[in-house]
Parts: structure tokens; C-alpha cells; sequence
């Protein structure tokens, strides 16, 4: 057997999980601009149909997701440290997480999602699923390091944009809404609202961790 022969029997499905991840970022945006037609949907049955279709592609998510830890299993060699493959499908898998889980609340608890609060919240996440789509798909070469950095810092900013949102929402609740469960649903969707943001940056951290040892 030849050298290059030799060699290819190690080399790693490099195609394999940046295939997988960049469908993860496909299915994780697409996710965000269902989220912002939700808040957007005067109708219960309508912010239902779509919550409906949140969870479905919730699940798909869940299949990407453990598709990229069975392909962790069978691979020697990865294309870079098997930690941060499994940190950042976590991350982004959290990401599907927490924007089903702020839908269900809304659809649960039949808050009318025309709230400032929300709509800001949703606008901010949907941004944020942009961004990291973008710094994902470009990890496959991490040849454009200004466009993953530029993604990068738009989703800090979106997350330290969210905290403020929350935090002037729950001002404006407490001081506004005289209505005590309806101060307890809003609050709730608020803190998950908020915590997809996180996501969004824990998502961010782990690239950029990426892209400095291996760029």
C-alpha cells in the first residue's frame, strides 16, 4: 500500500460535519423567522399552526444534532477538537431549544404577543439565528475570518441589546400591568425570550474558540 494510500484511511469526513452543522444553522434560522411570524400573528389558531411547524422543525433539529455525536463516535479524526464539536452542537441545539420552548409559552398561555417587549425579543433572536448561520457555514474553510468575526460581534451586541430589552420590560410590566398572572406569563416568556440570546452567544463564544486555534 502506497503513502497516500496509507494516509487517506486516516483522513477525517471533514464534509460530514460541516455538512451536518451548516444544516443545523439552516434549520436553527429558520426557526428565528418562524418565531418572528408568530409574535407578528394577531390570530391564536394561525401563532398555533406555526408554533406547530416550530416543533417540527425543533425535531429535525434533534435528528441533525445526534447524527453529529454518532459521526463523533465512528470518526478517529475530526476536523477540529472533538470537545468543541460536541460544546457547539449543544450550543446551537439550545438555541432550537429555547425559541420552540419561547413559542409554546406564548401559545400556552394565549399572552396576545403584541407587546413591545416580545416583538423586540423576537426581532433580536431572529438577527441573532442570521448571524450565526453565517459564522457556521463559514467554518467549513475559515477562509473569510472577517465576516465569522463580524457575525460574531453582531450576536454580543444582540445579546447585550436583549438584556436591556428585558430589563425594561419587566420595568414597564411591573409598573403597567395590574393583572398579577398575566404579569407571571409575560415575565416567564420574557426570561426565555432572553435566554435564546444567550444561546446565541454561547454559540458565538464557542466559534470563535474554534477559529483562534485552528484559522
Amino acid at each position: 500500500m502506497g503513502l497516500n494510500s496509507f494516509g487517506k484511511l486516516f483522513m477525517p469526513k471533514n464534509k460530514v460535519f460541516y455538512e451536518l452543522f451548516e444544516e443545523v444553522g439552516i434549520t436553527v434560522r429558520k426557526m428565528g423567522a418562524v418565531l418572528k411570524q408568530i409574535v407578528n400573528e394577531p390570530d391564536y389558531d394561525k401563532r398555533a399552526s406555526l408554533t406547530t411547524q416550530l416543533e417540527d422543525l425543533e425535531h429535525i433539529n434533534d435528528d441533525h444534532t445526534h447524527k453529529i455525536f454518532t459521526e463523533l463516535g465512528r470518526n478517529f479524526i475530526t476536523p477540529f477538537d472533538r470537545e468543541d464539536i460536541h460544546t457547539l452542537a449543544s450550543a446551537l441545539d439550545d438555541i432550537a431549544d429555547y425559541i420552540y420552548a419561547s413559542a409554546k409559552k406564548i401559545n400556552f398561555y394565549r399572552v396576545n404577543p403584541n407587546d413591545t417587549g416580545i416583538q423586540k425579543m423576537a426581532e433580536l433572536i431572529d438577527q441573532g439565528t442570521i448571524h450565526v448561520q453565517s459564522a457556521v457555514k463559514e467554518l467549513r474553510d475559515m477562509k473569510n475570518l472577517r465576516l465569522i468575526t463580524e457575525a460574531l460581534v453582531r450576536v454580543n451586541d444582540i445579546e447585550n441589546q436583549a438584556d436591556d430589552i428585558f430589563d425594561l420590560s419587566i420595568e414597564k410590566l411591573f409598573n403597567q400591568e395590574n393583572d398579577f398572572k398575566e404579569v407571571i406569563k409575560k415575565r416567564e416568556i420574557y426570561q426565555v425570550m432572553e435566554i435564546a440570546t444567550d444561546k446565541c452567544e454561547d454559540a458565538a463564544n464557542v466559534i470563535e474558540s474554534i477559529i483562534v486555534k485552528y484559522a
